[in-house]
């Protein structure tokens, strides 16, 4: 999973405090590990694998003593709980429509945190790495001058190049977008 270094994190303040200063466009960021925790996946996979040896030990080994079938089952769930627990595993537990339902949720709950508790608008990149999402949400002013078409571009780029350059190369980017996005809207300071 892609990480940003503090050189990274500096690099993006800066680039998103010049589109700031160069329009009247609050600008948030937010990159997060994983929109969930998804915290009953591994639980839930680890029972039904525990289970599932119970059965085969049943089928295979009826005579065995039930107190060393509960062993086997309870080794079964601990191990697999924990293997299961494992971010990249957890979300491949995880159904891909959920991931984007979360993704979603969360990126619309920091729009309302960041942006629409100001007076004075923006819009947010939110891009959550465990799920691979990526959602960019304006003010109903900003969005109606840039239109659903130009932000639509600017994630398809982002998540393109995403998938070769650094992360921080493409935020930096998709950044640069939205300011020339912002600034071909006529939403600059006069």
């Amino acid at each position: 999973m892609a990480t940003l270094s503090k050189s990274d994190h500096e690099k993006l303040e800066r680039a998103i405090s010049d589109v700031e200063r160069g329009t009247k466009t609050h600008v948030a960021l937010v990159v997060v590990p994983a929109s969930d925790r998804y915290l009953m996946y591994p639980l839930a996979y680890g029972a039904l694998f525990a289970l599932a040896v119970g059965g085969v030990l049943a089928l295979f080994w009826p005579g065995m003593a039930l107190s060393r079938a509960f062993l086997y089952e309870a080794l079964a769930f601990v191990t697999f709980s924990i293997l299961f627990d494992w971010l990249p595993m957890r979300l491949l537990l995880v159904p891909a429509r959920l991931r984007r339902a979360r993704a979603r949720d969360f990126a619309h709950r920091e729009f309302a945190a960041r942006i629409l508790t100001t007076h004075q608008g923006g819009m947010l990149l939110f891009v959550s790495l465990g799920e691979r999402a990526v959602e960019l949400l304006a003010d109903r002013e900003l969005h109606a001058r840039v239109g659903q078409q130009a932000w639509d571009g600017i994630v398809s780029e982002l998540t393109a190049s995403a998938k070769a350059k650094p992360l921080a190369e493409c935020l930096l980017a998709a950044i640069a977008s939205c300011n020339g996005a912002i600034q071909a809207s006529g939403r600059t300071i006069h």
